[in-house]
């Protein structure tokens, strides 16, 4: 699950960086630069193809249609579009991948195959620089200023409302006199026979 979780991470990082090229500068070169694994025999080879030139290796047939680098001044990004197929024991040929590979990421986008891996290393020959319009910010409406109101309109609920004009301030509070408190006499109160009243319990059962 965490390994799906992953690969589909990488997917949306790559789809994002695609839309992230499309509005930026790229150079458009003539000749892409591709390694190679045997996984039988174990040997790496490196080789050049050019744009929309068909290349054997091994069993497979490749062609980069085209191969794209950024300028020096931007950050890099190595792109090509591949199409490889396979010649078959009878003759005939099946596609085996179709779409874009990325040489900073090999693994992202490779051939699934047996036998062999290929994967983009370079492009290079380009001097053409291809120009992407760049998007506009877009722009917010101006903030209109709100009007001010008049002192005739009434208020609104949640208004906040000046103070009036014909407010006064408090006096102030008045001297506390140093005099010691006189003591407090307790109030005399009489005395009241609560056990009149009371019911009488018989206590000599």
């Amino acid at each position: 699950m965490k390994l799906e979780w992953t690969r589909a991470g990488l997917v949306l990082a790559s789809v994002a960086g695609l839309a992230g090229a499309a509005q930026a500068d790229r150079i458009k070169n003539p000749t892409a630069v591709f390694s190679g694994l045997d996984k039988i025999t174990g040997r790496i080879v490196s080789f050049e193809v050019r744009i929309d030139e068909t290349v054997q290796f091994g069993a497979l047939q490749m062609t980069p249609r085209v191969c794209f680098t950024k300028p020096p001044t931007e950050t890099p990004n190595t792109t090509s579009f591949v199409e490889v197929e396979e010649a078959g024991a009878d003759g005939k040929t099946r596609k085996v991948f179709s779409g874009w590979m990325f040489a900073a990421s090999p693994g992202l986008h490779g051939i699934e195959h047996p036998v062999y891996d290929i994967w983009l290393v370079d492009c290079k020959g380009g001097t053409e620089v291809i120009a992407e319009p760049k998007e506009k910010p877009e722009e917010l409406p101006p903030i209109e200023a709100s009007p001010q109101r008049t002192s005739a309109e009434p208020a609104r609920p949640g208004d906040i409302m000046a103070p009036a004009d014909s407010v006064q301030p408090l006096p102030p509070a008045p001297p506390v006199s140093s005099a010691p408190p006189q003591p407090r006499q307790p109030a005399r109160r009489g005395l009241q026979d609560f056990n009149r009243n009371a019911p009488l319990i018989n206590t000599d059962r």
